[in-house]
């Protein structure tokens, strides 16, 4: 008989959603070809129809796996995906790329994709707009109602600087090093509902605080809700949109895996009137800035001590938190050794420094091309 968190990871499908950005072969120049490359996409049989979108500005492209109940599911799709848009990116004169932002760019901004909502963003905010050349992975997961669902958000939330920090693949940006492994966190953290979500009591206190938000003209839509964490106003699903795009499909698969597990004990912990204490908001912000300096390469925020920590020894609190969730799961072949790895090798952020350093400006541009692709 499956144990109670066995039957809860079965229960949540998840499906993920990538940002890539489009680069000139030669330069890693951003180039505004998302149109040919759609166009290109929809004549590859390996692509549905409505899995490539559009992103906001001509030069960033989307796609979003079915609904899965499997990471091995989930990883084959993405796989499936990059490869198959890689190849009509190819052919669109450009390059696929899945890094967190940005690394070299000239001095006029990418045009915005022609759509009304994107006018109206554009024209609310130019320069923040321009400057969305940032990349980002989503999770959805599946959730019997909202209150499950704000129960996700509550008991994720501690753990937002250790994903930010793993998933840092941003450090380069307008040709400079920025000093940060996730600048695309810095930059999204600008729009006016951004960042750590506050804890939510229950549903309702959800629903009524993001609707006062809209109905007091602080934003337009709900939409405009841009947290860490948030529930979905179209679907059963609550979406953690916290972490860079990866690199490797492998890794991506991996932090969607440590998501789910996550949100499984966390449900599991509600059930059972126990879980982490709520971070206080503003140590939660600066933890979340912390994550996004240091990545992986100094210390972390660990939830369960409510402090720094080395970034091994809090990753290993992680691994004892989600055990009891994975260790009879084959999620655990996805998540382990995948994340033992990233921890050795460093995260995107990491390898993208050390290859630009080691050999230069077309050595980086080569190295996330071939590793978008899973090359």
């Amino acid at each position: 008989m499956p144990s109670a968190h066995g039957y809860l990871l079965n229960m949540l499908t998840l499906g993920i959603e990538e940002e890539y950005l489009l680069l000139a072969a030669a330069t890693g120049l951003p180039v505004a070809r998302a149109a040919q490359v759609r166009e290109a996409a929809r004549l590859q049989p390996w692509l549905e129809r409505g899995e490539v979108q559009r992103e906001l500005l001509q030069a960033q492209v989307e796609v979003a796996t079915p609904i899965c109940r499997e990471l091995e599911e989930a990883g084959g799709h993405l796989l499936r995906m990059r490869l198959a848009l890689g190849e009509a990116a190819r052919q669109a004169g450009c390059r696929l790329a899945a890094c967190g932002a940005a690394p070299f760019t000239d001095r006029l901004p990418v045009p915005i994709t022609d759509t009304a909502r994107y006018r109206v963003m554009h024209s609310d905010t130019r320069l923040l707009t321009d400057q969305q050349l940032i990349t980002g992975m989503h999770v959805h997961l599946g959730i019997p109602d909202r209150g499950a669902g704000v129960a996700v958000i509550n008991g994720l939330r501690p753990w937002l600087p250790l994903l930010i920090a793993l998933a840092a693949n941003s450090p380069l940006w307008q040709n400079t090093d920025t000093g940060f492994a996730s600048w695309r966190t810095i930059v999204f953290g600008r729009w006016p509902v951004s960042g750590p979500p506050p804890v939510f009591d229950g549903a309702d206190d959800y629903d009524r605080r993001t609707r006062e938000l809209v109905e007091g003209g602080l934003i337009r839509d709900i939409g405009q809700v841009y947290w860490h964490i948030r529930l979905s106003e179209h679907f059963p699903t609550v979406e953690i949109r916290a972490m860079d795009v990866q690199l490797r499909p492998d890794e991506a698969v991996m932090l969607a895996g440590i998501v789910r597990a996550l949100a499984v004990r966390a449900l599991g912990d509600a059930e059972a009137g126990h879980g982490i204490p709520p971070v206080e908001q503003e140590v939660l912000a600066a933890a979340v800035w912390h994550g996004a300096r240091h990545g992986c390469t100094s210390t972390v925020f660990d939830p369960l001590s409510g402090r720094l920590s080395n970034a091994c020894d809090a990753v290993a609190a992680l691994l004892d938190h989600i055990d009891p969730v994975i260790e009879e799961s084959a999620d655990r072949r996805h998540i382990v050794p995948v994340l033992e790895r990233l921890l050795r090798d460093g995260n995107g952020a990491a390898r993208q420094l050390r290859r630009l350093r080691a050999a230069g400006r077309s050595a980086l541009v080569s190295m996330i091309i071939e590793q978008t692709t899973g090359a």
